[in-house]
């Protein structure tokens, strides 16, 4: 199976991303600024060391792509949670938006990362 064409896909979540990155920092400093910091290094730390052949050009440790979504829905959820927490309602409904349109959209990518798996197994 041929990787799909993501770009929207990949706009989108990259969005997504951001947001997480800014939004459990700030939602979590509340508590703890060591929690804040950790939560940035796990965000941005775990995707960037673990990723699934093909699908970066550089990966650092493969994984399977099921570790891949499920790192993306770790960023995703997260932004939902932290915007819900942090931020005023107007804000947290759009990052609920931004979420729901990118689960949507990552559908493609995510059969073509779960079909790494099979052809890996």
């Amino acid at each position: 199976m041929k990787k799909p064409d993501d770009r929207i896909a990949s706009a989108l979540r990259f969005t997504a991303e951001l947001v997480a990155w800014v939004a459990t920092p700030w939602a979590l400093s509340k508590y703890s600024w060591v929690l804040a910091v950790l939560a940035v290094v796990v965000l941005i730390g775990l995707p960037t060391v673990f990723s699934t052949p093909g699908d970066k050009k550089q990966v650092i440790i493969p994984v399977s792509g099921t570790v891949t979504i499920l790192l993306v829905l770790l960023q995703l959820a997260a932004a939902v949670i932290a915007a819900w927490s942090a931020w005023p309602g107007y804000a947290a409904v759009l990052v609920s938006l931004l979420v729901a349109a990118t689960l949507v959209t990552e559908r493609h990518r995510w059969r073509w990362l779960v079909s790494t798996d099979r052809r890996a197994g």
